[in-house]
């Protein structure tokens, strides 16, 4: 997948760290406002045409659960807000939390007030109710995560789009039957 590009939200803030993230992701990222979440890709297909999961698939980032906590709690209507866009949108949704585990949120291994019991009672009905999945990280593996997450639904897909790619020493793709 020679044209797969990532790309990121125009709202992830300029860092030191988001530069280190975007080189380990290993291909093209693009900056530009997303529907919703902070990460995902798009390709050029051989006839020219852009197949997008902008409006598809996308990852959440937060560094940590008191980020996560700040957003169910003092910012949940934003936060609502855009899990709504997405879950109208058809979309699914990875919510990426680095420096956690489920160890660290059941033993309330954060600095938030917001009680483990809240913390998860949240965390899992966001997860049922917008197609959300959690993905867990330490923030050097963060990037390589976001990719592989985010090429293997691209490659996912594209096979229910009825295109694969063009077969070892063929230049044309071919349909899915």
């Amino acid at each position: 997948m020679e044209t797969f590009t990532i790309v990121y939200d125009t709202r992830e803030h300029e860092t030191e760290k988001l530069q280190q993230r975007l080189k380990s992701f290993g291909c093209p990222v693009v900056r530009k406002k997303l529907p919703f979440g902070d990460y995902s890709a798009f390709c050029t297909l051989p006839s020219g045409e852009i197949f997008s999961l902008e409006d598809r698939v996308c990852v959440e980032r937060k560094e940590h659960f008191d980020e996560l906590a700040s957003c169910y709690t003092s910012q949940r209507a934003r936060f609502t807000r855009e899990f709504e866009r997405a879950k109208e949108a058809g979309a699914k949704l990875y919510l990426l939390v680095e420096k956690a585990s489920w160890e660290k949120a059941y033993s309330g291994i954060y600095k938030s007030k917001m009680t483990p019991q809240s913390l998860i009672g949240s965390m899992t009905t966001w997860f049922a109710r917008y197609n959300c999945s959690p993905l867990f990280c330490q923030p050097d593996t963060t990037g390589k995560l976001i990719h592989d997450v985010l090429i293997k639904e691209m490659r996912e897909a594209l096979i229910h789009y009825d295109y694969v790619p063009a077969a070892k020493g063929s230049d044309h793709p071919g349909p899915v039957h």
